[in-house]
């Protein structure tokens, strides 16, 4: 269980996605005044080399974010997330890649709040040694926890802001996370039933994972937000990833128009083959409390 490492997928189309709505969650959060908590479920390290070993194997961020890089065409959501990822970066150099707790980092102000769990043995000194870079300010708000994320966010739950973002984001290496990443946003809205939950997942040749969304879309909850990219046909030996999906409930009442306006582009951008496509739905039901 604790072969799988992100440094070999760091910056590739999945992480696009991902990091890209992320972006607009944090800015959504960041334009009241009170203060809310991040919670990451499965950190990682933190931040990754691109000219490492390990992310220089498949460097499968060159259809990723290197698609995105040197651009001058960039939407404006697109844009914004590019943006974050630059700021870990000098000279105009694709060097670095920011996970989700250094993008989550980097949007922190005074009174909000990261609670971060990683459970690999390796990951965990690495992202406790890389969150000492981020300065003193932001350790002082951060909690680092050597635990499994699917049971320790019920204890935060829910925070004491009544404000957070919660990112469900295993690596799936593990058919089992599929349920429970299932029971996870469940018993996590059972306890925080206005929180912002975003999840994560692999478009695979597995059975678990093309049920996943139409599992969570049954999940109780006031409203959600579902939006994948599948960059090229899967393969005819059953292997590899060929796209992923963000699921989110509670979600920015703006979001869905910001992806409307960019995932034609993005999925045109990032097609590796005639297979490239997305799809983007929701459901909205009785508006959540004000986040």
């Amino acid at each position: 269980m604790f072969s799988y490492r992100h440094a070999f997928h760091a910056g590739n189309h999945a992480d696009v996605l991902k990091h890209l709505v992320l972006v607009q969650l944090l800015r959504y959060f960041a334009q009241k005044d009170a203060p809310y908590w991040y919670i990451d479920t499965h950190a990682g390290a933190g931040i990754y080399a691109l000219e490492g070993d390990w992310a220089g194997k498949n460097a499968e961020f060159e259809t990723g974010i290197a698609r995105l890089w040197t651009r001058d065409d960039l939407p404006g959501v697109v844009a914004e997330y590019v943006d974050e990822i630059a700021a870990f970066n000098e000279d105009d150099l694709l060097r670095h890649y920011p996970g989700s707790p250094f993008i989550a980092a980097q949007a922190l102000r005074e009174r909000d709040r990261l609670r971060l769990f990683e459970l690999h043995p390796t990951e965990i000194d690495v992202l406790r040694r890389n969150c000492r870079h981020l300065g003193r300010e932001i350790e002082r708000h951060t909690m680092i926890y050597a635990a499994d994320g699917f049971d320790g966010v019920k204890a935060l739950l829910p925070p004491p802001t009544r404000r957070g973002i919660v990112l469900i984001d295993p690596s799936y290496e593990d058919k089992r996370d599929y349920a429970r990443v299932l029971h996870c946003l469940e018993e996590g809205l059972k306890r925080f039933a206005t929180g912002c939950f975003a999840v994560w997942y692999p478009q695979v040749q597995r059975l678990e994972s093309q049920q996943l969304a139409g599992r969570l879309a049954r999940v109780p909850a006031r409203s959600w937000l579902h939006v994948s990219l599948t960059v090229r046909k899967p393969s005819s030996d059953g292997l590899g990833l060929y796209g992923s999906g963000m699921f989110i409930v509670n979600p920015p009442w703006v979001l869905e128009s910001a992806l409307k306006e960019i995932m034609p582009w993005l999925t045109e951008v990032l097609a590796q083959d005639a297979g490239a496509t997305f799809t983007l739905e929701s459901r909205e039901g009785q508006a959540a409390a004000p986040r």
